[in-house]
């Protein structure tokens, strides 16, 4: 969508590649001068005045509470039950996302994480004891879960719905308080989260911000006590850079180039579905779709005539009269993919329509290393192929580039998927599939370049947690006696028996261990003073 700017020019609301601002927000040069925003007074009020909110309800302790926190997700759920259409819908009116992809990707995603979390809050949410050395044989140690505070959540618009309230559902399950801000660049999903949250949730703990770049950037001058973000690389550098001011703690949820190896030893053809399926959902716009191949020039001849015959049986003909597959989102996006299509060959596909946003499936091959298709990332439905000599060759290749959110192994050679998973760094490595990961409860964020951070699963619950650890020592004669000897005057006996004392020891994990040794030193002070104590 384009609008006018202050000043008069025209701009677009998504210039970035997968964030959710505008270009005014994207220099990290205006953000770190700190110049005025170009929000008024009013604004900049309302913004005060929902930090105070927020900090006040979080101050009563009303978050704290599980059977709350429980009752708000239990809310969530609901919602998503009760406006099911409408999000499909709105998913269709921003992507023209097919139905299918908008339940499986969206709510079912959304769904199951709330599910997991209220059947496990009750346990993640209990202190924990650590094993004890012998130093705190007799102390109460525990690790306390309690939550940050006021956390903000900014969600992307390539998945609008679901990457905005997945973190969000943890951090209200942790105990904090949530200011959202979803991406403006899906407007109709923007406008349905900001219509329908106030409705379920409790307005004195969560609320959403609408706007752009401006309202964005206004925002991250509060003071917050975690930010979670999904975006690219450059916008995630300026969240981070804003973050350092009051050193908040932050999720940087990015993405990068996810390469996928492929050798002659797997099954072509059930491969090139699993990679077509992870490249084209969303049409491309995920950010841990496949954005390269790597294979020999053997395997290339197979996957491009497979490549064909694939996306013939999927969408027809006629790709942009199938109903199952979606639109690129903005203009500029579109704008920007069509560039690549001059790198390289055009294998297979090549076709657009820049009034529909439609780019049909593409394979490029014979590109240049200084190919903006490999240098970019592409984050659309156009694969560059590119060719190497061995599994050796790959590992070279990936290693010379920067750290990804995914990586995908296509092989039945042990050897060589043990050889890859060893000698390369990804945010997560999916072996035979692709995306499907970001479905389980294994960890999920990048490394490097592609992000920092982590959630799904009990990650998300931790991710908004601070883990408080507390130490509670008995004072009574006999512990004093035992660790007295920490006091001055110092001599060699008393740093031996201490040095024994805080050394790391292995213990078998004995139940009632402590207890033992307790009943044995009793039975040894209660000889001792037989034995010396009457005499004196």
């Amino acid at each position: 969508m384009l609008r006018n700017r202050k000043d008069g020019k025209i701009i677009s609301d998504a210039d970035d590649i997968k964030s959710d601002l505008s270009t005014d927000f994207l220099s990290s040069e205006k953000l770190l001068k700190i110049k005025p925003a170009k929000v008024d007074s009013t604004d900049m009020n309302a913004y005060s005045n929902v930090m105070d909110r927020l900090r006040s309800t979080f101050s009563s302790g009303k978050t704290k509470d599980i059977k709350f926190r429980k009752k708000q997700l239990e809310a969530m759920l609901k919602m998503y039950e009760e406006n099911r259409d409408e999000i499909c819908s709105v998913l269709d009116a921003d992507l023209r996302r097919p139905k299918q992809e908008a339940i499986v990707f969206e709510i079912d995603v959304m769904t199951n994480e709330i599910l997991h979390l209220l059947a496990h809050m009750d346990e993640w949410s209990t202190p924990t004891k650590p094993t004890k050395g012998l130093a705190n044989l007799f102390d109460e140690v525990l690790v306390y879960k309690e939550p940050y505070g006021v956390v903000l959540v900014i969600g992307a618009w390539n998945y609008p719905i679901q990457l905005s309230l997945v973190p969000m559902a943890a951090a209200i399950a942790a105990g904090n308080c949530v200011v959202l801000k979803p991406s403006e660049v899906s407007s109709h999903s923007e406008k349905f989260l900001i219509e329908k949250i106030p409705k379920y949730l409790d307005n004195d703990c969560y609320q959403v911000i609408a706007g752009g770049a401006e309202e964005t950037t206004e925002l991250l001058r509060n003071q917050f006590d975690y930010i979670f973000y999904t975006g690219s690389g450059r916008v995630g550098q300026i969240v981070y850079t804003a973050a350092t001011k009051y050193m908040t703690p932050v999720t940087l949820e990015l993405g990068g180039k996810s390469p996928c190896y492929v050798d002659d030893s797997v099954d072509i053809g059930r491969s090139v579905r699993r990679i077509l399926w992870g490249k084209n959902s969303n049409a491309g716009q995920t950010c841990i779709s496949p954005d390269y191949i790597l294979c020999t020039k053997e395997v290339e001849k197979k996957l491009v005539e497979e490549f064909k015959a694939v996306i013939k049986e999927w969408y027809g003909d006629d790709v942009q009269k199938s109903p199952d597959y979606a639109r690129i989102a903005t203009d500029g996006h579109f704008k920007r993919l069509t560039t690549f299509l001059t790198n390289g060959t055009i294998a297979a596909g090549g076709k657009y329509d820049p009034v529909d946003r439609f780019i049909e499936p593409t394979l490029l091959i014979d590109l240049n290393p200084s190919d903006p298709a490999l240098q970019e990332e592409i984050f659309g439905p156009i694969m560059p192929i590119v060719t190497v000599n061995d599994v050796h060759d790959a590992i070279d290749y990936i290693n010379a580039r920067d750290k990804p959110l995914s990586m995908y192994i296509f092989t039945n050679n042990t050897k060589d998927k043990s050889l890859m998973i060893a000698s390369t760094s990804a945010g997560a490595i999916c072996v035979n599939d692709t995306v499907q990961h970001f479905a389980s409860n294994i960890p999920f964020g990048g490394v490097g370049p592609s992000g920092m951070g982590k959630y799904h699963g009990k990650n998300s619950f931790d991710t908004f947690t601070h883990e408080k650890g507390c130490l509670e020592k008995s004072i009574n004669f006999f512990v004093e006696k035992l660790g007295d000897a920490r006091y001055p005057p110092y001599s060699d006996w008393k740093e031996s028996y201490l040095t024994s004392l805080m050394k790391f020891r292995n213990y078998w994990k004995v139940p009632y261990f402590s207890q033992i040794v307790m009943f044995c030193l009793g039975i040894a002070a209660t000889v001792l003073y037989q034995k010396y104590g009457k005499s004196n």
